[in-house]
């Protein structure tokens, strides 16, 4: 019995001793697995026809019944591939961009990418954007997931009752975008930060070409209004911007959406040092300037100008032009369901986002009023989004 007892214990040490060569080899080989992912590229991963194909969903995502969508849809493997070999082989070049203008009160000049480049955008996103999402601080409310102006004009509120003391003290906002950002982006500057993340050249080169496609007064600087790219590479480029007032300003109340920015002081002569630094650090490191005429530091009393609102201490207003811009769109939305150019949901989506943004104000009577309006108008249509409510409200105990 004795020795029976030692070779079961001698049977689990062989045993053991298998497992931990089982073990060994079985680390070795993920070790082996991670080598080979690590020596794949950003920019392989981004050619990946798995990455194409998520980039096109990303792209039709409420789309899916434009022409040029189901145009590129009717042929869809062979027009990612084909997308993909010109990426490989470096032969893929941007269509021109499909520019039109829009005043909204100030005139903006939009660009559309044809919705080939647009997957290659959603691409390029897909790789990069993660990285840089670990980097960007909290403050930074604009093209990102779970922030946006609703989560931007909380914080605002939230930063005021502490910097305030419950309005207990009088404080300070300064109140700043910088003149004409997306025309003054340095593409060399950009393509440096991009650079810090990613040593790749063939991203490098994908990133130049997209940039260039972009004719402007100025080579070598701006990116177009409406491109996926823009949006994400404004966040990059004024990261530079968001580590210096954090790290080297340390500014506590600081909140950016794209290019507006406002930070809250008790005192009105520490809010105009940081002004004077930030334009100094803004030209010298980015070569962008601080609107003259629309960064300026103002009690917090007197109301802040933010997102399309007035802030006040205890309320908030929308802005006049803001509801006639609002007003102005609706006409025009009304118009095209009129033409039915557009359905009935797509009006009904409007409203409603427009109504989830107005209630950051105190804005009851004026979204009674527009409701009223209406329901006047579109007497007797349900959305598909009312019914999927109504169905769930159903479902309820």
């Amino acid at each position: 019995m004795l020795w029976l007892g030692r070779l079961d214990n001698n049977s689990n040490i062989n045993g053991n001793n298998r497992n931990l060569n089982n073990n060994n080899r079985a680390r070795g080989m993920a070790s082996s697995r991670d080598k080979i992912i690590n020596r794949i590229t950003p920019y392989e991963r981004l050619c990946s026809y798995q990455n194409l194909e998520l980039a096109w969903r990303k792209a039709r995502k409420h789309k899916t019944l434009k022409p040029y969508v189901i145009e590129f849809e009717k042929n869809l493997k062979n027009n990612l591939s084909l997308l993909r070999v010109e990426l490989l082989l470096h032969s893929y070049r941007p269509k021109p961009l499909e520019t039109f203008i829009i005043r909204d009160p100030k005139t903006r000049v939009i660009s559309k990418s044809d919705f080939r480049d647009r997957v290659v955008h959603h691409a390029i996103c897909n790789i990069i954007e993660p990285a840089f999402e670990k980097v960007f601080i909290s403050d930074s409310y604009a093209n990102r997931k779970g922030k946006g102006t609703h989560k931007a004009i909380k914080k605002f509120d939230d930063y005021k009752r502490k910097v305030s003391k419950n309005n207990a003290l009088p404080c300070y906002v300064l109140k700043a975008d910088i003149k004409h950002y997306f025309d003054s982006v340095n593409h060399k500057i950009l393509i440096e930060i991009i650079n810090k993340k990613f040593r790749d050249k063939k991203l490098t080169w994908l990133i130049k070409i997209m940039l260039s496609n972009h004719k402007t007064k100025l080579p070598g600087r701006g990116m177009p209004l409406g491109n996926l790219t823009s949006q994400f590479f404004a966040n990059v480029y004024l990261n530079e911007l968001d580590k210096y007032v954090k790290h080297d300003l340390r500014a506590k109340y600081y909140i950016r959406y794209v290019d507006d920015f406002v930070i809250m002081h008790c005192s009105a002569e520490q809010l105009n040092e940081h002004k004077e630094r930030i334009n100094c650090f803004i030209k010298k490191r980015l070569g962008l300037q601080l609107h003259p005429d629309k960064s300026k530091i103002r009690p917090l009393h007197a109301g802040t100008n933010f997102l399309g609102l007035r802030v006040f201490p205890n309320h908030k207003l929308l802005k006049k032009s803001n509801i006639r811009k609002f007003r102005s769109k609706l006409s025009r939305i009304q118009a095209q369901y009129a033409e039915k150019e557009i359905t009935y949901d797509k009006v009904y989506a409007f409203l409603e986002g427009w109504v989830t943004y107005a209630k950051n104000a105190n804005s009851y009577n004026l979204r009674r009023k527009i409701a009223k309006e209406f329901e006047a108008k579109f007497k007797g249509n349900i959305a598909e989004v009312e019914i999927n409510r109504w169905q769930k409200l159903r479902k309820l105990p």
